[in-house]
């Protein structure tokens, strides 16, 4: 495709950003990214329609997302944590309710960048009535959605299968086959019909987060509230920045200030951060330039609506003769989704989980037209599969050799209450 042919056109805009989840709703194919590139000013991504795209399982994701990205400039897309199986010899074997493929990447017909006062489409010729069509759906005034019905999740395991299963995989590390793995558990609800975007904006008011994400695949949706980043690139510089570490926001100034403190002084957490940084830095070491990792922030503590986090900050610089697609590969799935060393707990994580993770705990992002990207860590998120009638929340936490197996639990009902409150339509 003639790259000469991209149309750039600014329009004034009235700032109602409530409507970017409500345009990118409609759409078959879109993907909101609120707030994941701030570059250039630009406060939000929407990308819309479908003018070739790349999907499928595991087995040759890499090569198709390599193959797509030669012929279009900018794709956006997810990678599902199961796109683990062509990376490694592993498989995912477990129940599969979501029924997402493994990957998804697409070159938009159309990406919208907003700022405060205006927005810049970007578009061939050949789109530009669908991208007039769509300067106008922005610009219209926000629509009322119909009332929610409360929806009620359950446990694809009880409580007494995630205790038993922790203290399993505490007996792993006891052995040292690890010394840390991300266990997951998911709740769930069938024959469920929800309004996404609703439920979406519901989740920013509630828990605005710096990586959330909107996606729609047809009738696949996936309402991302994350805080992480996975990975981004900009220029040469690569950059990861891992969460390990969470506590509650407090009921008062005083409590919060406790927890925030508590959190920065636990040795748990430090020891659980400071193992995903190793595991971090490791990878990026296996295309980095020599001696150029280095940790930049180790246990920061980042406060969010709901939350506390425990955030590191890994970067390195990197050769621009290295495909871009590759350096995602090296990294993948993230540390702080699996554990250490990666690979032993990617088994024990297949073995004792009772869920296929599909999208959770997979990434969400784009490839810009220079090779830069930025990529999320999707957590803190509802799947929904509307052919199936079927909404998942998956949620997990790092399992230590000293780690309590009801805190453990505690720990995932905290990191999913938003999205509880949001589902049962609690206000």
């Amino acid at each position: 495709m003639n790259v000469d042919t991209r149309i750039i056109e600014h329009i004034k805009w009235n700032n109602n950003r409530a409507v970017l989840t409500q345009v990118a709703a409609k759409h078959e194919v879109a993907v909101l990214l609120n707030p994941l590139s701030v570059e250039g000013g630009y406060a939000a991504l929407l990308a819309v329609g479908d003018k070739q795209s790349v999907s499928g399982n595991a087995g040759s994701a890499f090569y198709e997302i390599t193959q797509l990205k030669k012929y279009a400039d900018t794709i956006f897309g997810f990678l599902g944590y199961d796109v683990k199986n062509e990376i490694e010899a592993l498989s995912s074997e477990n129940t599969d309710g979501s029924d997402f493929p493994d990957y998804f990447f697409f070159q938009p017909k159309v990406i919208v960048r907003i700022a405060a006062a205006q927005l810049q489409l970007e578009y061939f010729e050949e789109d530009a009535v669908f991208a007039a069509q769509l300067a106008k759906e922005l610009l219209e005034e926000e629509q009322v959605l119909e009332s929610r019905e409360s929806l009620f999740l359950q446990a694809r395991i009880t409580k007494e299968v995630y205790l038993e299963n922790v203290n399993l995989l505490k007996k792993h590390i006891q052995r040292g086959d690890v010394y840390e793995v991300n266990f997951c558990q998911e709740f769930f609800a069938a024959n469920a019909v929800v309004q996404p975007a609703s439920i979406f904006k519901e989740m920013l008011r509630l828990s605005s987060t710096p990586f959330a994400a909107f996606m729609r695949v047809n009738g696949q949706h996936i309402l991302c509230a994350s805080p992480e980043r996975f990975l981004q690139k900009q220029g040469n510089r690569v950059l990861s920045q891992p969460i390990k570490g969470t506590a509650k926001r407090g009921a008062t100034a005083e409590e919060d200030a406790a927890n925030m403190r508590y959190l920065s002084e636990s040795s748990k957490e430090k020891s659980e951060n400071v193992m995903i940084v190793d595991l971090v830095r490791n990878d990026l070491s296996t295309f980095a330039e020599q001696g150029s990792v280095v940790v930049e922030e180790l246990f920061g503590i980042h406060t969010f609506p709901q939350w506390h986090q425990m955030i590191s900050t890994v970067s390195c610089t990197v050769d621009s003769a290295i495909p871009v697609v590759e350096i995602l590969k090296k990294c993948f799935p993230m540390g702080s989704m699996t554990g250490a060393p990666k690979l032993r707990a990617l088994q024990l994580i297949e073995q004792y989980e009772s869920m296929k993770r599909g999208v959770y705990s997979g990434a969400i992002g784009y490839i810009d037209a220079h090779n830069n990207f930025d990529f999320n860590v999707v957590i803190r998120s509802v799947l929904y599969n509307a052919e199936r009638k079927y909404v998942s929340v998956s949620v997990g936490s790092a399992i230590t050799a000293n780690c309590d197996a009801a805190q453990e639990y505690d720990e995932c009902l905290t990191k999913a209450a938003v999205l509880f409150k949001v589902l049962r339509n609690e206000g």
